[in-house]
């Protein structure tokens, strides 16, 4: 078993979500879970065939982030994975609409930091992504002036009253 870590860029103004479903609706079914649930959303996805013709399938209504979406997915290479970079809305508007498509089964990460996903391959043309990297480790424990900035910024961004 080989593993390889895979960098995931991450444009400014730009959320990514990493996942894994397991049928090839799943593009059709992400696509119809973005745009109903965020008027405006932009967004690029890439879903990796794990059978049948093996193909990086894929949809958006934004050819930048459909490209890095296929970018990525394409080198992720494991079976079943989706890729979804989104602009003008967060992970947190779309996440239980695409929770609720039934192809999916499970998360990855949803995130704009930094951003590695490890793959492990087991033999040629199989792989499997056993977990990511997201942002950065912790340097402290929040204080309270830390707290008011958080529930501050929650107000702000209009996430609570």
């Amino acid at each position: 078993m080989q593993f390889e870590v895979v960098d995931v860029p991450i444009p400014e103004g730009t959320n990514v979500i990493i996942g894994q479903a397991h049928f090839i609706k799943t593009v059709e079914d992400l696509y119809e879970a973005l745009v109903n649930s965020v008027p405006g959303i932009k967004f690029g996805l890439a879903f990796n065939e794990a059978s049948g013709k093996r193909l990086v399938r894929h949809e958006g209504n934004d050819e930048e982030l459909r490209k890095l979406a296929i970018d990525v997915a394409k080198r992720i290479g494991a079976g079943h994975v989706f890729v979804i970079y989104i602009r003008n809305a967060y992970p947190i508007n779309v996440l239980h609409a695409i929770g609720r498509v039934p192809e999916v089964v499970r998360l990855f990460a949803a995130t704009a930091n930094p951003l590695k996903v490890i793959v492990a391959e087991v033999e040629p043309e199989r792989r499997g992504v056993v977990g990511v990297v997201d942002g950065h480790s912790p340097l402290g424990v929040e204080g309270e002036a830390d707290r008011e900035e958080r529930k501050a910024f929650l107000r702000k961004i209009g996430y609570k009253l």
